[in-house]
């Protein structure tokens, strides 16, 4: 290839790539073009929709806010029917206490009233105070302390009359503080009497429960029961005969007491006594032989004593040992003493 030749088809080479590059070119401007368009239509889009949003938001948040301003305003309507319900049964109460407390007024100055024309009346007969009925005293007992109290106020008020003070001159006024006084006095004396009264039967009453301790207790021994069974809180337990026996338990003291007395030593002394009735019945049934002559004589005999016959011998040797056996059992009689008096000691 010659130079020429080589240089032209470098030209055209170069060229090639040149128109390449531009055609790449035009073709990504397009295509960036393109992208700008779906960008700016999406920004758009997320734009109108954003504003839609914020648009209902704001509208919910006005329909929020009203609500709560209804809702106020119905707390407050309701909080004020509330209150003048409140208010309304409140003065009810009270136009219903005052009424009460007007009619116990008037009823309790009738009672005065009547109590002071019954007492009048019998000053002037000179005749005993008249009891109560029982009903009347039941219905002052199951009063409350407040209903007692101010029942008491009410009382005080209708007997006792306000002190008309400026009415009154410097004569009236030492009459009447006289008189309370002497009021005072005769009164603190009825207390004192009424006091040292109370002690007396305190007294009386504590002798009284002692005297009943003492009988009860006696009362409880003489049942076979504890001391204190009468005197407890709780009345005294049923006392079975066993726990294998449904009855009640007659016995007394005494004879419940003998079932623990002696234990063993009872016992071991009927043992004693078998074994020895079986010892004395086997020496009973020994053999009875007479005593051999030692160097011609009886053993047991004296010197200067005669001899005995045959037949005599054998009566004196049975007395003999009759004797002996009733020393035997006097020494055995004895012993048994001796143990029985060892053992109680």
């Amino acid at each position: 290839m010659s130079d020429d030749e080589y240089y032209e088809e470098e030209v055209t080479s170069n060229t090639s790539k040149k128109g390449d590059e531009a055609f790449a070119k035009a073709k990504h401007g397009v295509k960036k073009g393109e992208l700008d368009e779906q960008l700016r239509e999406y920004i758009n889009e997320w734009r109108k929709q954003r504003a839609k949003e914020e648009e209902e938001l704001k509208r919910m948040k006005e329909k929020q806010a009203k609500r709560k301003e209804i809702r106020a305003e119905q707390e407050k309507k309701l909080a004020q029917q509330k209150k003048e319900e409140e208010d309304k049964a409140r003065k009810e109460e009270a136009e219903k206490k005052a009424k009460e407390a007007e009619e116990k007024k008037k009823r309790l100055e009738e009672a005065e009233r009547k109590r002071q024309e019954m007492m009048a009346a019998q000053k002037e007969k000179g005749g005993k105070k008249q009891q109560a009925p029982a009903l009347d005293a039941r219905r002052e007992m199951s009063k409350t302390k407040e209903q007692v109290e101010e029942e008491m106020k009410i009382s005080l008020s209708i007997r006792i009359k306000p002190l008309d003070l400026d009415a009154m001159d410097s004569d009236e006024l030492k009459t009447k503080a006289q008189q309370l006084w002497d009021t005072i006095v005769t009164l603190e004396t009825d207390k004192y009497d009424y006091e040292q009264r109370r002690l007396a039967q305190d007294y009386e009453l504590k002798e009284l429960k002692e005297r009943q301790k003492i009988q009860l207790r006696n009362k409880a021994i003489k049942k076979g029961l504890d001391p204190e069974a009468f005197t407890g809180k709780h009345p005294p337990k049923i006392r079975m005969f066993s726990k294998y026996e449904r009855r009640t338990d007659t016995r007394t003291y005494g004879d419940r007491k003998k079932l623990y007395e002696g234990g063993w030593e009872v016992v071991r002394a009927e043992m004693l006594e078998a074994l020895w009735k079986e010892k004395y019945d086997d020496w009973q049934k020994r053999p009875k032989a007479k005593l051999p002559k030692w160097f011609g004589e009886r053993p047991g005999k004296k010197a200067g004593d005669p001899e005995t016959p045959e037949g005599e011998e054998d009566e004196a040797g049975g007395g003999g040992e009759a004797a002996a056996e009733e020393d035997y059992e006097e020494e055995e009689e004895e012993e048994e003493e001796e143990e029985e008096e060892e053992e109680e000691e």
